[in-house]
């Protein structure tokens, strides 16, 4: 039995950066992952879900969304599995807390700072053969010069990340291999003694859960557990079935495979960048 719960799930990332009694252990987070640029001292946490201005457009739904005292917003978000538009996503979720600051009346434009950070359970194709691990974007001109300093998104690739405890060079480091290994130590390391990153350690002990949040937590890593078997499987028989008998039928054949699996639409649609419609007529074809 696991000491420590995974952080790779929903309830895990939550359990532990996502809670008012633990947001000291996301202040440190942000503060080391923002390299001394903002340092923060307190943070509010907001409804993580948005509605659009027409009633007919999409809604978001943060993993995680925050303020500070300066009126800066935070966007955190854990993504287990790659997505064809998680770049296009975390663009379209910075316009909220940017159009949400629009005030009636005579406004002068004077906007806060939005950051939007994504810990990536996986690589972008083309960072594959890179070793770096924290990627930082800003509004640049052609010469290379920041033209907006006030929207940053900060993509950590963890699978890119493996270094050992006596590598460790920085906090930042300790964040990222805490959050890398956690579900895989039975106690926790003498380095982590007197840090901040103990108490997460605490939070994390999978003994310390109620009745309620152990059920849930369950059920969490059921899901995260799933998806991860399916992906591999979807993985490996795609490649197969493409090289067989193409990559039209080799898609189906792992769209099937996923929806056996107990996945939902949402979640095959996006691991095998089909609509929801397509999947939807797929899941019908299985029934009949």
């Amino acid at each position: 039995m696991e000491t420590f719960i995974n952080p790779y799930t929903d309830f895990g990332f939550k359990k532990l950066f996502g809670e008012e009694q633990n947001k000291h252990l996301l202040i440190s987070f942000l503060n080391d992952l923002l390299g001394g640029l903002e340092h923060i001292t307190n943070l509010t946490f907001q409804n993580t879900e948005h509605l659009p201005v027409g009633t007919n457009e999409r809604k978001a739904i943060f993993d995680i969304y925050c303020t500070n005292d300066k009126g800066e917003h935070f966007i955190v978000e854990l993504q287990k599995a790659k997505q064809n538009y998680f770049k296009d996503r975390m663009v379209y979720y910075s316009t909220f807390p940017i159009q949400q600051q629009a005030k009636k009346g005579d406004w002068d434009f004077n906007l806060k700072a939005v950051y939007c950070i994504g810990i990536l359970d996986f690589v972008f194709s083309e960072n594959k053969d890179t070793k770096e691990i924290i990627h930082t974007v800003q509004l640049k001109n052609q010469r290379n010069q920041v033209f907006f300093d006030k929207l940053k998104f900060i993509y950590i690739e963890m699978p890119h990340f493996n270094k050992g405890l006596e590598q460790l060079e920085n906090h930042c480091e300790r964040w990222l291999y805490f959050i890398k290994n956690l579900n895989t130590l039975d106690e926790i390391p003498e380095l982590f003694k007197d840090d901040i990153i103990y108490n997460g350690f605490e939070v994390a002990r999978i003994a310390a859960l109620n009745k309620e949040e152990r059920a849930i937590y369950e059920n969490s890593l059921k899901e995260y557990r799933d998806l991860y078997s399916v992906m591999k499987s979807a993985k490996r028989e795609g490649v197969d079935e493409g090289i067989l008998i193409g990559k039209a039928r080799g898609v189906e054949s792992v769209t099937i495979n996923m929806i056996n699996a107990g996945m939902t639409d949402e979640q095959v649609a996006t691991l095998v960048q089909l609509d929801i419609a397509t999947v939807t007529a797929i899941r019908s074809k299985l029934r009949n």
